[in-house]
């Protein structure tokens, strides 16, 4: 009889969250896009301003610096968010949220790990989240961090395109430590979408049938550049050799951005670059790079560019590391 009430009692909590989202849905006051211009998230967070009693959804922005552990400045996301951030701006670290009992870096965290990084920085369930990078850098980190809220369920994620054309275009920002200490939220455990995910023990069967008759013909999409791909560039962490996957295809970050700008390119663009590289918009495509991070701009681009239906978009967690 247990096991015949298990499947009853899932059913009823996903029936629960999704009436809550529906409700989450039906409170947001603010239609932005995936993909936020500097100024319609400054827009946004001059029509909401929080107050204590106030009741409506917030505008979180998000900063989502991260650099690679072979920066030559040795710069951490932390110390550039103390350097310049957006104002009321929390700090998401990419290299603590994680699965802590896996040996590789950037994992998914547990679902009740993720939950208890969003009440630490003060993130609620209903917040509308804006994600954002470093000046320095463009779009880099940002996706990972925004693909991580939208596979743990958040109603409100965003992309902002991008920090340096905030900085540049005159919006204000701050520095220094966080004056005020952030106010701890409550946010509920959510269940995690495997269906955006791809695993190891996927993966190797995948690389396995490479080429082999009757295969799905699944496309496998490498962020790394051009230099790690082929196996003529190192690595950045020790230890780890370069090269690439089977049968995968290499879509270096800095081809899908505005060389000036380090902006995410227009959808038009990003379809043109993903046609010269030879993807095919209706196999089903999984992102990957060094650690999972970079591949989530791969997975923006295509939703950005119309490439491929969402359903056949996967990341590969961990991805060569």
């Amino acid at each position: 009889m247990a096991l015949l009430a298990k499947p009853c009692v899932h059913v009823r909590f996903i029936e629960r969250r999704l009436q809550m989202n529906t409700s989450l849905g039906a409170r947001r006051i603010h239609s932005l896009p995936y993909i936020v211009t500097p100024k319609a998230l400054s827009d946004a967070l001059t029509k909401n301003v929080p107050t204590k009693i106030s009741t409506s959804p917030r505008v979180i922005p998000l900063c989502a610096a991260w650099f690679l552990p072979n920066d030559p400045r040795g710069r951490t996301g932390h110390q550039v968010f103390k350097e310049k951030r957006i104002p009321s701006a929390r700090f998401f670290d990419l290299d603590a949220v994680k699965d802590n009992d896996s040996p590789y870096p950037h994992m998914l965290p547990t679902a009740e790990d993720f939950a208890k990084a969003m009440e630490q920085i003060g993130i609620k369930q209903d917040d509308e989240v804006v994600v954002y990078d470093t000046q320095e850098l463009g779009i880099f980190s940002a996706p990972r961090v925004a693909w991580t809220l939208k596979v743990f369920g958040h109603p409100g994620v965003h992309v902002l395109n991008n920090f340096r054309l905030w900085v540049e275009q005159g919006y204000p920002t701050e520095s220094g430590e966080v004056e005020a200490p952030v106010e701890p939220s409550y946010y509920p455990t959510p269940i995690i979408e495997a269906s955006k995910v791809v695993g190891f023990t996927e993966m190797k069967e995948i690389a396995r049938d490479v080429g082999k008759e009757g295969a799905e013909g699944i496309q496998v999409l490498d962020a790394r550049s051009k230099g790690r791909w082929a196996g003529t560039d190192p690595e950045p962490r020790p230890g780890l050799s370069s090269g690439h996957m089977p049968g995968s295809i290499n879509v270096p970050v800095p081809d899908l951005l505005d060389p000036k700008t380090g902006a995410l390119l227009p959808g038009d663009d990003l379809r043109k670059v993903l046609e010269s590289k030879g993807v095919d918009p209706e196999k089903p495509i999984i992102s990957s790079c060094g650690t999972g991070v970079t591949a989530a701009v791969i997975d923006v681009a295509l939703g950005e560019a119309g490439f491929g239906r969402p359903e056949m978009r996967r990341l590969y967690d961990g991805s060569w590391t």
